[in-house]
């Protein structure tokens, strides 16, 4: 029995009712001395991420790639046939000797997902109501801070974006809700920062955020990062120029929206894509 790793993010739901899982059992030997055939390999999917415990062993399997499937349980091997007993003697025994059992366990399935992208940044930044426009995921927008306690995930032209819960200055000392944010950023590929343009100081924003990342993880400020400027409806164009001016010191890359703009939603959704498949062939190459 074999796992594997997919983008689908409804895979556990098909498992809520089912709970056991078998592999198809070898064959019986045939005549002409010919060996039973093998039983076809079982080979679960589970979303790229998920963690599998045994509950007797304590092993742990983690499910990281979509074309490398992991060994979970290994099948018994079979037994002996008659014809294995044959000899210049014994012409025709009756002897046979059973296969041996398989593995079988338990298992405690914890899903930590493998987010392509992670939405990062003040509480009310509008992480969630970005999220909510590009995959339909109906996550929680509100307009008071935590309004998101748990990440919210969607699917993204077969890319995993997860709204990264509100962060404040202080989260890595345990403030707001400090450390229970900052570890959902463990499995995050890239970080979008989102700065909304209500901020007047948008560098000391984007610093900020960066702060409680480093003091966090050293490891999370290694990861590409791209920086998306939001609520471009409530500021005229020249602070938004002046903005992209700012923060184009960083070397990062730099987006606009609003999503109250169906047309900046659109250029935006555009390159966003272009630039997770460009990514995603350099690192192929």
């Amino acid at each position: 029995m074999y796992v594997v790793g997919s983008r689908d993010l409804g895979l556990l739901f098909k498992y809520r009712h089912e709970k056991e899982f078998h592999a198809e059992d070898g064959g019986a030997g045939k005549k002409d001395s010919l060996h039973g055939a093998n039983g076809e390999d079982l080979i679960l999917k589970f979303p790229l991420g998920s963690i599998l415990t045994n509950l007797t062993t304590g092993k742990v399997v983690h499910v990281l790639s979509e074309e490398k499937p992991v060994l979970l349980l290994k099948g018994g091997d079979g037994g002996f046939g008659n014809e294995h007993y044959k000899s210049s003697i014994v012409q025709a025994p009756t002897r046979t000797t059973p296969g041996y059992p398989c593995e079988e366990a338990d298992y405690h399935i914890e899903l930590q997902l493998l987010v392509d992208v992670g939405f990062a940044g003040f509480p009310n930044a509008g992480k969630s109501s970005l999220l909510n426009v590009l995959t339909n995921a109906d996550a929680k927008v509100g307009a008071y801070e935590f309004t998101t306690l748990e990440p919210n995930l969607g699917a993204f032209h077969g890319y995993i974006l997860a709204d990264i819960p509100g962060l404040i200055e202080g989260a890595s000392e345990g403030k707001g809700l400090g450390h229970k944010f900052l570890r959902h950023i463990n499995r995050t590929k890239m970080i979008a920062h989102l700065i909304s343009l209500e901020n007047e100081d948008v560098m000391a924003s984007y610093k900020t955020i960066r702060k409680e990342l480093e003091s966090h993880s050293e490891e999370r400020t290694k990861k590409d990062e791209i920086i998306i400027l939001t609520k471009t409806d409530i500021v005229d164009e020249a602070t938004v120029k002046e903005a992209i001016k700012k923060l184009s010191k960083l070397k990062r890359p730099i987006f606009t929206m609003s999503i109250y703009d169906d047309a900046s939603i659109k250029v935006f959704a555009d390159a966003f894509v272009k630039m997770l498949r460009d990514k995603e062939k350099e690192q192929e190459k």
